[in-house]
């Protein structure tokens, strides 16, 4: 569960997918909810510092997605497939958002979000991707050899649980993540760990560290992409080295029809911890102006 006092509520949801949900809840005024979706292997309290200043603009809610955080994991002989998230969220929405929804995704929880965006236009007030118009395309990628490896590590990652300490933990984050601040990283493996005999593990299923059968397809995402129709706002951190090449972003933000695009300074790939202040103003900013 997300530290005392940080989060107002921590809600169990149990969705039409059969899965039950958890996510961080943040009460704030009036007939909007920020809906804020968290990245690969993260989860819904990475949000906090954020949260906490949207909350003065609306309601917040920071879901875990499936298989991360305090979320249930698929059962025996299921997997993460990509849309499956969709399902998911779109329950997700439907249960807690309020009458307007600001969606704002992080890279991984960015491919979700415009994915939804496109599915359910008429939904969201406004769409904020952050450093989330997904990986280079995997198009031509061979799908018998790709098959036979998602098999493969499927099998492997069922028998791994890796056992680490607090500082481990610490540690690896802050190997991942350059701009990370010592406190900070301390908070988040202390919210992304769980106790195991030995030690600690991350919370999310080690199954989300194995490539998937089916490969990412730029073509695909541009099919939703097209379809949204509200205000979206487009951020890239000026230190990322987890982003696509300039020319390529370009083309691809050139999909939405009404779109803006910001380049934080002082931010990594993960914006959302090392500049929640100014992101957190954009965000009010756009939910504002929609």
């Amino acid at each position: 569960m997300a530290p005392r006092g940080l989060a107002l509520n921590d809600l169990r949801i149990a969705l039409a997918t059969g899965l039950t949900y958890h996510a961080c809840e943040w009460d704030g005024p009036g007939d909007l909810t920020f809906v804020l979706v968290h990245g690969f292997t993260d989860l819904g309290f990475g949000w906090h510092l954020v949260a906490e200043r949207l909350a003065a603009h609306g309601h917040v809610i920071a879901p875990d997605l499936r298989g991360h955080g305090d979320s249930e994991w698929i059962g025996a002989g299921g997997y993460y497939h990509f849309f499956d998230y969709l399902a998911d969220l779109d329950d997700v929405i439907a249960k807690l958002a309020r009458k307007r929804v600001v969606l704002v995704g992080h890279s991984m929880g960015g491919s979700v979000c415009g994915y939804y965006a496109g599915m359910r236009p008429d939904r969201l007030t406004a769409l904020a991707l952050l450093e989330g118009l997904g990986p280079p395309d995997q198009s031509s990628s061979p799908l018998p050899s790709r098959t036979a490896s998602w098999i493969e590590q499927w099998r492997a990652a069922r028998g791994r649980v890796r056992v680490m300490t607090l500082d481990e933990a610490i540690a690896r984050l802050r190997k991942h993540d350059h701009l990370l601040d010592p406190e900070l990283a301390r908070t988040l493996a202390i919210a992304g760990t769980r106790e195991v005999p030995g030690g600690l593990a991350w919370k999310h299923d080690p199954l989300h560290v194995t490539m998937g059968p089916y490969p990412y397809r730029l073509d695909v995402a541009m099919q939703f992409w097209r379809k949204v129709t509200c205000p979206v706002l487009i951020v890239d951190g000026a230190e990322s080295r987890l982003n696509l090449p300039l020319d390529e972003r370009a083309r691809r933000r050139e999909a939405f029809a009404n779109h803006r695009h910001v380049v934080t300074d002082g931010a990594g790939h993960a914006l959302q911890r090392h500049q929640p202040a100014e992101l957190a103003r954009l965000i009010a900013e756009l939910s504002s102006s929609s």
